[in-house]
Parts: structure tokens; sequence; C-alpha cells
């Protein structure tokens, strides 16, 4: 993979991956830290996939992976101070939004992310995830809730 190649990389996918990872770890520094990791991993392994599809899916799920291991490694009480988590370019209603997602418990908070930030149908965040159709429903609605709650709707 040529350096030019890298940078399209992360340029298509950059800021969807320290999104997730940011909102998942809950720590600007981390967040990088993973993102580097998963883009070294692309890299230096350079999978052959079938489409741009199937290449977001492959990050997104090793961010993932990536993230769940970061968080056993660290066994420490994530900090969740909003005051790290945006960048000045957020809007207001952004940041509230964030400071939201962010007080939501995982496994909650990925599906969220995946399907209200990212887009991703209830099939392929299963997929991504690695459970049902029916667990993603439910912790969507779950997770609705739970934002609702952070939100002071209930």
């Amino acid at each position: 993979m040529h350096e030019s190649e890298g940078q399209a990389l992360v340029n298509a996918y950059g800021d969807m991956l320290y999104r997730l990872c940011l909102c998942t770890l809950r720590n600007a520094a981390d967040a990088e830290d993973a993102v580097q990791e998963v883009l070294l991993k692309y890299i230096s392994h350079a999978p052959a996939l079938a489409s741009e599809e199937h290449r977001k899916a492959w990050l997104i799920k090793t961010a993932l992976n990536q993230c769940r291991t970061m968080l056993r490694k660290s066994q420490r009480s994530i900090p969740t101070d909003p005051a790290l988590l945006h960048p000045p370019e957020i809007s207001a209603d952004n940041r509230q939004i964030l400071d939201a997602l962010v007080q939501v418990k995982e496994p909650f908070r990925t599906v969220l992310i995946l399907f209200y930030v990212e887009g991703y149908p209830q099939s392929e965040i299963a997929k991504l995830t690695g459970v049902s159709v029916s667990a993603v429903k439910l912790r969507l609605s779950k997770g609705r809730k739970l934002l609702r709650a952070a939100f002071g709707k209930e």
C-alpha cells in the first residue's frame, strides 16, 4: 500500500473510526491510539475485500475489537469528562448528543452509534457486532430509553 493510499484511507474513514472509538473509550487520546492501531492493522495486512462496504465493515469491526482489547487491558475506570470529547467544531446540539451517548453503557452505545451516527441497518449491525438481529433491536430499544433518561425525558 502506497502512502497516498494510506492517506486516502484516513481521509475516507478516519473521522468515522475516531467517533466510534471515542464514544467507546471515552478518552480522546485512547481513541486516537485505537484508530491508529486499526489503520496500521489494515495497512500491514491489506486484506483483499470485495467492496468499499466490506472495507468499511472490516474497519468498524476491527475498531470495536481494538476498543474492547484496550478496555480489557486497562481495567481502569474510564473518565467520563465530556470536555475531553468535543473538538471545538462540534455544534452545541451535537455536543449534547455526544455527552448523552457517552453516558449510555455498552453494548447499547455501540448499536446506537452504528445505527444513528453511521447509518447501518440492523442486519449489518448484527454482523458487525456478532449478535442476532433481534438482539440489535432490543439493544436499540433499551439504548433509546437510556438516551431519553440522559436527556431527562422519561
